[in-house]
């Protein structure tokens, strides 16, 4: 397998190793550092290694944390050298700036400002190096994990067309496609395949480690006494729609049937779950208006003074909620007052006319969004989650999109899965976009995939990714 399954998240086992790589570069640059400034003196307090121990596991805890919330551990990153510098170095000064507000609240923690700025420069030059040289060996020809597409007709040709960046295909190679009986192949065809023996003997000539069943039709010439002879000789096996979302992280809508939703693994809820996530909600949403109220207060007066003491700060509309209940969220606003027709509802669009220059600049950095911390504390929404959508827009999706309303067996979010793997939606294209990420959230969701893209939403933010 070359993924794990943590907490129900599927994780790439290459970024694990490069989380644990980057963790003991961390921990080890806290070590150097301490010698280095400490070389030839009477450092008995600070060598004390059980005490230092911790002080470097917290170091570098955070140091991959902020990685983490950099964009670092995603599959679908760049690899140029400058995005990934950037990143890099952006998560250096993110977890100088945390390590310091830590040390402030936790003072036994404190490593000094010399050995923390020393051990900062160390995990910098130390990362940067083990990163470039990660992305320069990723790439599909050194990919280990040797996959094989049973079909080679309309179902292979559309998901290989749904992982056509080259960033789908660096954690696997694809072998081929062997063509299944009364198939027409559909797909490239230097990748289609005759097997000249059975399927367990092909796949033991080519040491292939998995076999993603894509065959159009199961129910005629359905292999499987060659699968379970595979399934035996250690094999993986698996159908279409598993293998998709593992390697994406999206649920591809288009193969979607009713009976992968009731026996597939997942779409679990228990009290100690919800309880724990309106927990994290409260916590973090009351750190978060902390830190944010002066940027809120700044919003505020800048859309008076751009619209006048009259005009109205915030606005409130509809939307659908958990069990598809309606609820008013709140946001700055950042369109005119006359912006739509009452009673009709408009997409937004890019470069749409009805945005104010003060609400150009909120919309871009996301600080409309901020008044929604209010929604969250009423219990309206969660800080993770589908994006709440208006109701007619929902009647219409639902219409046109099956399993729309499975979203809404979970609250809103603030942010969500679909704000990090998909630009801001603004059709029913983009709805079914955002959908196919929705439907791996509500699937797989926990605490730690909240966390995951708590983090992660520190990158969009500060990049800009998505805003309109």
């Amino acid at each position: 397998m070359n993924t794990l399954r943590i907490f129900n998240h599927h994780i790439h086992i290459k970024f694990v190793i490069l989380g644990i790589v980057h963790f003991a570069l961390a921990a080890a640059s806290v070590y150097a550092a301490t010698e280095i400034r400490y070389v030839g003196d009477d450092a008995a307090m600070m060598r004390d290694y059980a005490v230092l121990m911790w002080r470097a596991v917290f170091f570098a805890v955070v140091v991959v944390a902020c990685l983490s919330a950099m964009g670092v551990y995603r599959p679908q990153r760049q690899n140029r050298h400058v995005p990934v510098l950037v990143r890099v170095v952006a998560a250096m000064v993110m977890a100088s700036l945390v390590a310091a507000f830590a040390f402030y609240v936790l003072p036994g923690l404190f490593l000094g400002r010399g050995i923390l700025l020393m051990a900062l420069v160390l995990s910098l030059i130390g990362l940067s190096i083990v990163q470039l040289g990660f992305y320069a060996l990723i790439d599909q020809r050194s990919a280990p994990w040797r996959v094989l597409f049973y079909g080679a007709g309309h179902n292979a040709a559309e998901t290989l067309a749904y992982m056509r960046r080259r960033s789908d295909h660096s954690l696997f190679n694809l072998v081929g496609c062997i063509l299944a009986p009364g198939e027409t192949p559909q797909v490239d065809s230097q990748l289609v395949l005759h097997a000249d023996c059975s399927l367990a003997e092909y796949a033991r000539r080519h040491r292939i480690d998995e076999i993603v069943v894509t065959m159009d039709d199961r129910r005629h010439q359905f292999p499987s006494d060659d699968l379970i002879d595979c399934r035996i000789a250690g094999v993986n096996i698996v159908d279409t729609l598993t293998f998709y979302e593992r390697q994406t992280g999206k649920v591809k809508t288009e193969l979607l049937q009713p009976s992968w939703i009731i026996f597939s693994h997942g779409f679990r809820r228990s009290f100690a779950q919800d309880a724990v996530k309106r927990l994290l909600d409260l916590a973090v949403a009351s750190v978060l208006l902390a830190i944010v109220w002066p940027i809120m207060l700044a919003t505020a007066i800048a859309i008076l003074v751009e619209d006048g003491l009259r005009q109205p700060v915030l606005f409130r509309q509809r939307r659908v909620g958990l069990n598809g209940g309606i609820y008013w969220i709140y946001k700055f606003r950042s369109m005119r007052t006359d912006a739509e027709t009452p009673g009709v509802a408009q997409w937004a669009s890019v470069d749409d006319p009805r945005v104010t220059r003060v609400g150009f600049y909120i919309r871009k950095y996301r600080l409309d969004e901020l008044p929604q911390l209010w929604n969250v504390f009423k219990g309206d929404m969660s800080l993770v989650g589908p994006r709440p959508e208006r109701p007619e827009f929902v009647d219409q999706l639902a219409d046109t999109l099956p399993y729309y309303r499975v979203r809404e067996c979970v609250k809103p979010g603030i942010t969500g899965w679909a704000q990090l793997g998909y630009p801001y939606g603004a059709s029913e294209e983009d709805a079914n976009g955002k959908l196919q990420h929705d439907l791996y959230y509500v699937k797989n969701r926990s605490f730690f995939l909240d966390l995951l893209i708590l983090m992660n939403t520190v990158e969009v933010v500060l990049f800009r990714k998505g805003g309109r």
